[in-house]
């Protein structure tokens, strides 16, 4: 319309009232007044009484401010309706890949028993060690329906894109998803005012989340290894076959960067090896920490069979052993947490008494304003101070009362895999969070090397036969201490 108002071919534009053309109060005015004169056309708003051919309405403009009022207050109460709607812990959407909607209750979530199992399979691969490029590919030459070749063909309609064409963006973003561990995720985006249609993402920070909504489909435990190997970027190997078993989570005690992964030169067999990154490109800051691939699985093979014995023989001792190792690290910093935690909160108490005392003499007239600002102000100051300290100290308290849960669910873990005798990509990518190479000791005549296991959930462990130098030949473990 307003290009044919430009044309020229436009003399009269009619509408029902002016809320109808327009609620943005500024661009109603800038047309009615400005444009539309400037091109001559007449402009009626039949309910409102408004005919430019009669001369100006002083009332329009404040009309026109009470149509933005009211879109304005109408988006104030649809907002407050999905706010309300998302901390209930209903879903604000359609039901994600791998979940159907619940036909008896709205914003409810189950379990779609065809799609479900491919998510599930899309996060075993993740654990196996597999890229999300490659689990593309994996389902793509299975033949996989995408999830909207599945939303067509179930609403009877040709698939709009290619049915098996999986995109490792979407696989990224499915894996990033936690829905899949039972969560309700809300308020994803948000937009800055009513009158902009752009949508915001909300800082992860910021998400609500509330959780077991509905069915998980992979447990969080998983969810949260998954993540933490997706925040890992690995070098995608020339030839998938020859992917180090390690690879992303071996790193250089010295200078804290990866060890990077070299196949077995042509001719060779059993001579992966890996080596820091900041030595492989050629740098001298660092030295090679060269360790074997062989050596490594044997390494941790021994460390996940020594722990498992040692659990199996007596869970609750190896549990007491573990908390006691923990403990004795934390023991003297959780005493010292707790005294600085009560000498704070009885500080603030003594600040409130104090500001309440200073205003009394102020009142009185035993301190002047500008001595009393100076004494409220310093008071107020260091009470924030104290506030922000006493969050910081609960927060160390709360993630001591966590060593038991984290237990528990390594146990499980250890349970998952009785029995294990290979280490494959899953295992692995399960149990290890990281591994610390050391630089070989060769002085004693003998290579001697550390190599420092941390394990999901519990970290590293201080136990006999775990973590204590090796002593190498010919690249193999001889003797673990």
């Amino acid at each position: 319309m307003l290009a044919l108002v430009e044309a020229g071919q436009i003399g009269t534009i009619i509408v029902k009232d002016m809320s109808r053309f327009g609620r943005e109060y500024l661009q109603v005015g800038r047309y009615t007044e400005l444009v539309f004169p400037s091109y001559d056309v007449r402009f009626i708003a039949v309910n409102d009484g408004v005919d430019s051919e009669k001369g100006d309405n002083d009332f329009t403009p404040i009309r026109n401010l009470f149509n933005d009022f009211y879109a304005k207050d109408t988006s104030r109460k649809v907002r407050a309706v999905f706010k309300a709607k998302g901390m209930s812990g209903k879903h604000l959407g359609r039901a994600m890949y791998g979940y159907r909607d619940d036909p008896d209750t709205k914003g409810i979530w189950l379990i779609d028993e065809e799609t479900a199992p491919i998510v599930k399979r899309m996060f075993d691969l993740a654990i196996a060690g597999k890229g999300t490029k490659q689990i593309a590919e994996i389902l793509e030459a299975e033949k996989v329906l995408i999830p909207s070749a599945v939303s067509d063909l179930r609403a009877g309609r040709k698939p709009r894109r290619p049915p098996y064409s999986w995109n490792n963006n979407t696989v990224r973003l499915m894996l990033r998803s936690r829905e899949y561990a039972g969560y309700t995720v809300s308020f994803k985006t948000y937009s800055k005012s009513y009158k902009l249609k752009k949508r915001l993402h909300t800082d992860p920070a910021n998400l609500l989340l509330i959780p077991n909504t509905q069915e998980a489909i992979v447990s969080e435990a998983q969810w949260e290894r998954v993540q933490e190997l997706l925040d890992k970027k690995r070098r995608p190997a020339k030839n998938p076959e020859k992917q180090g078993l390690f690879a992303g989570l071996v790193y250089c005690s010295d200078c804290g960067s990866r060890l990077y992964y070299h196949a077995s030169p042509k001719g060779t067999t059993n001579k992966e090896s890996y080596y820091c990154g900041t030595y492989s490109l050629g740098r001298k800051e660092c030295t090679a920490h060269y360790i074997r691939e062989a050596v490594l699985r044997e390494i941790l093979q021994k460390q996940i069979q020594s722990m498992m014995v040692f659990m199996f023989a007596d869970t609750v001792d190896f549990e007491e052993e573990w908390m006691e190792h923990q403990t004795k690290k934390q023991e003297k910093e959780l005493r010292q947490v707790q005294k600085q935690l009560a000498q704070a909160k009885k500080r603030s108490d003594e600040i409130d008494d104090l500001l309440m005392h200073t205003y009394e003499d102020y009142a009185k007239g035993i301190l002047t304003l500008e001595r009393y600002q100076k004494m409220s102000a310093k008071y107020e100051q260091e009470q924030k101070d104290l506030t922000a300290e006493i969050d910081r100290l609960k927060e160390i308290m709360l993630h001591q009362q966590t060593e038991s849960d984290n237990f528990e669910r390594f146990k499980k873990l250890v349970y998952k895999y009785i029995g294990m005798t290979e280490l494959t990509p899953t295992v692995i990518n399960e149990f290890v969070q990281k591994i610390i190479v050391h630089e070989a000791d060769n002085s004693s005549g003998k290579r001697v090397q550390q190599v420092e296991v941390i394990f999901n959930f519990v970290g590293p462990l201080d136990l006999p036969g775990i973590n204590e130098p090796v002593t190498v030949t010919k690249g193999f473990t001889e003797k673990i201490a």
